[in-house]
């Protein structure tokens, strides 16, 4: 199944309506299932999608479900959306978002992983979670095909994966039958208020009435937010994955091992990628935020490459608007899906790679390669929060390439923060204000 693009037919056209109790602005995972759990406990919701559900990075990621190295402030959301990913096909009636639990495997080949590992494998112990130590034999046997000198690694069973291409589009067809308005071609340009509270918001199509709206825009909100008055700090990087053809390979786990990732695809390929590699377009925005990223680049183990301006009518491209009103055509329709070339980098290195840590898969070939865009914090930890200003605008962004495996977990704790009920973790890592607040930046994993 080719990439989703803006050739791709539109699958949701719903009338507009006039007035909902929420709008949710993007159509990702986060998005959708936010959307979902809210219209499970009858709220009206209006999902609005400026080019096609999981158009963007919510279809191009790895497809890991992973609880395994997580912030610390994650990983408990996180246990919870690797419990409802294991339901949603019964539950929603759609198969395309089958869970299967295969386990996460991180190998080593140094002690200064294998300590890193040793100090995650402390937090999943508070929280009950099934990760282990491996030995150097125990790690080689989980991994068969994959070539290294190991000395340990870590694993969690209660991992798995699942297919980003058809799930995300599965849930949003699960969502629209709970009574959720979906509308892809559909780009929200601006929020309204009154008396400081969220009243309206202004699409391409028209305007609607409501209470509250969820951003959840990926790559593009922090240009949304800007437009609204509201500082968002994001970086957008560009991420490139590939597929193998099919072989005849049994189960594995999800493997990250040094300079090569895979995961085993539902059509018996894998899906690879270097993880070594970040490439970022240096944009306007870029200079605003960039100071903030100090401690992250210092404690990521990606190589970080700059790139001298984004094509035109990227997120943020030089040229582009940043500031419009809701009778003006926004930038989020000038391009609808993001359908970035792969980095020629990634490419040559899993050329060269895959001979080395997978013959077996270098013998069967590349099938596919792509990219995507992803949008990162400063400290590589997402944003689940409410503005300040306008009240009854939520933010749900900032995955920073964990949104796939986080995103139902995510879209249930901001279906709460929208009907104002206790979301049942501690917060406070998440608020968009931690940028600004004086406090020290601390990376999350990444």
């Amino acid at each position: 199944m080719p990439m989703i693009s803006e050739a791709t037919p539109i699958a949701f056209a719903d009338p507009l309506p006039d007035a909902v109790d929420v709008v949710v602005i993007g159509a990702g995972v986060v998005g959708t299932t936010t959307s979902y759990f809210l219209a499970q406990r009858g709220v009206r919701v209006l999902l609005c999608e400026k080019g096609r559900v999981a158009g963007e990075q919510s279809s191009r990621n790895w497809g890991w479900v992973r609880q395994q190295g997580r912030d610390y402030a994650e990983l408990p959301i996180m246990m919870e959306s690797n419990r409802i990913w294991r339901g949603l096909a019964a539950e929603t009636g759609e198969q395309d978002t089958a869970f299967t639990e295969s386990g996460c495997l991180y190998l080593a080949e140094s002690e200064a992983n294998l300590a890193r590992f040793e100090s995650w494998c402390d937090l999943a112990k508070q929280h009950q979670l099934n990760t282990r130590m491996l030995s150097a034999r125990e790690a080689a046997a989980l991994a068969p095909g994959i070539e290294g000198r190991w000395i340990g690694g870590i694993l969690t069973p209660s991992d798995g994966r699942a297919e980003p291409l058809v799930a995300v589009p599965a849930l949003a067809r699960a969502a629209h039958r709970k009574g959720v308005t979906v509308i892809e071609g559909c780009a929200v340009r601006t929020v309204e208020s009154q008396n400081g509270r969220v009243s309206a918001v202004v699409t391409e199509k028209g305007r609607v009435s409501t209470g509250a709206a969820v951003l959840t825009g990926g790559a593009w909100s922090t240009y949304f937010a800007a437009n609204s008055g509201i500082d968002l700090p994001q970086l957008i990087v560009r991420s490139t994955a590939a597929r193998t053809h099919p072989d005849s390979g049994g189960e594995m786990p999800n493997v990250s091992a040094p300079g090569l990732s895979v995961r085993r695809r539902a059509d018996g390929g894998c899906t690879i990628s270097t993880g070594d590699l970040a490439e970022h377009y240096v944009a306007p925005r870029s200079f605003k935020h960039f100071t903030k990223y100090t401690n992250l680049i210092r404690a990521s183990a990606r190589d970080l490459r700059l790139k001298i301006g984004p094509p035109a009518d990227y997120p943020g491209a030089w040229g582009a608007k940043r500031r419009w009103s809701g009778d003006e055509t926004s930038p989020f329709e000038r391009m609808r899906v993001v359908n970035p070339p792969p980095s020629e980098t990634v490419r040559r290195r899993l050329e060269e790679r895959l001979p080395q840590r997978a013959p077996r898969l270098a013998a069967r070939g590349i099938a596919e390669i792509w990219a995507g865009m992803i949008d990162v914090t400063p400290d590589a930890v997402p944003y689940l929060c409410e503005a300040d200003s306008p009240q009854g605008l939520f933010i749900g962004t900032g995955m920073s390439g964990h949104g796939f495996g986080f995103g139902p977990g995510a879209g249930r704790v901001l279906a709460d923060l929208v009907q104002g009920r206790p979301p049942g973790y501690d917060l406070t890592r998440f608020r968009l204000n931690r940028f600004r607040d004086g406090s020290r930046i601390v990376p999350g994993p990444y």
